[in-house]
């Protein structure tokens, strides 16, 4: 059972994978560490840029290459749905203490709370980095097969780290399916997310501890069964053959690096000015 079962705006696990695993676009072929290297550049631009512009013109680049490689937009514009909320949540409170132009005051008992037009341009900025980091990564993701993706952490990360994110990635599978039989199961009682969260909170809490208790007695029977096969704490490494970039792709990392390089001195120009 994927994610989908528990909530639309999940991103579903099962669904991204499927995507990585059996897609044939341009973007598939292209050399894994030409997107990762692309991903890490994507991070350092909207952290060294509050420029609206530049934003959203990535913004629309990165929508056009997902949509283009013909991954869900409709799915990707649910799954918004929580960074979206997070973001909003946290960053709100901040927007009402921005100066600037007063856009919206309101009256809270003894205390005037005022929106500017700067604390707008916050929020909006602040989202816009959320959907880019959160767009290019689904795209990373959902072009990039599994074997190509498990060698690269094999690569980068020391060990045990590599063996614990192979790991936790195989139950994380195991975890979400319990996760949506148990919530299937309270559904086909008469339960309800928004109801349940209101009027049966104990009842969600007792469901999130027994999949805590369950994951973990999995985990010591799947360890038992490694051990009676041989396994001894040594690391597994994954060592399927990466492609490596191709000479055009080398020449796109170059410009991508070289617009970055501009960006942040751009960034950093603007700040001292001001």
């Amino acid at each position: 059972m994927s994610t989908a079962a528990i909530s639309e705006h999940l991103p579903d696990i099962d669904l991204i994978t499927s995507y990585a695993e059996r897609q044939d676009s341009v973007f598939s072929r292209v050399s894994p560490w030409t997107k990762f290297f692309l991903l890490i550049l994507v991070v350092l631009t909207i952290t060294l840029t509050r420029n609206l512009f530049i934003l959203i013109a990535l913004y629309g680049i990165i929508m056009f290459l997902f949509a283009l490689a013909g991954l869900p937009v409709r799915k990707l514009v649910a799954w918004y749905t929580m960074p979206l909320v997070f973001v909003i949540s946290l960053v709100g409170i901040m927007a009402w203490s921005e100066p600037g132009n007063a856009v919206i005051s309101i009256l809270f008992g003894s205390l005037v709370l005022t929106l500017t037009d700067n604390g707008i341009i916050l929020v909006v900025t602040l989202i816009l980095k959320a959907l880019i980091s959160i767009t290019f990564s689904l795209f990373f993701l959902m072009t990039t097969r599994y074997e190509h993706f498990s060698s690269m952490i094999y690569r980068l990360f020391p060990d045990p780290l590599d063996q614990i994110f192979l790991m936790a990635y195989r139950f994380l599978f195991l975890t979400l399916a319990m996760t949506g039989s148990l919530l299937k199961a309270v559904r086909s009682r008469g339960g309800g997310l928004i109801h349940s969260l209101r009027i049966q909170g104990k009842l969600f809490a007792e469901i999130a501890g027994l999949v805590f208790i369950r994951s973990f007695e999995r985990a010591e029977r799947v360890h038992k069964a490694m051990i009676a096969r041989g396994y001894s704490g040594g690391s597994y490494g994954a060592r399927s053959a990466i492609p490596a970039p191709c000479p055009a792709e080398y020449c796109i990392l170059a410009a991508a690096t070289l617009a970055v390089l501009i960006t942040g001195i751009m960034s950093h120009a603007g700040g001292a000015l001001r």
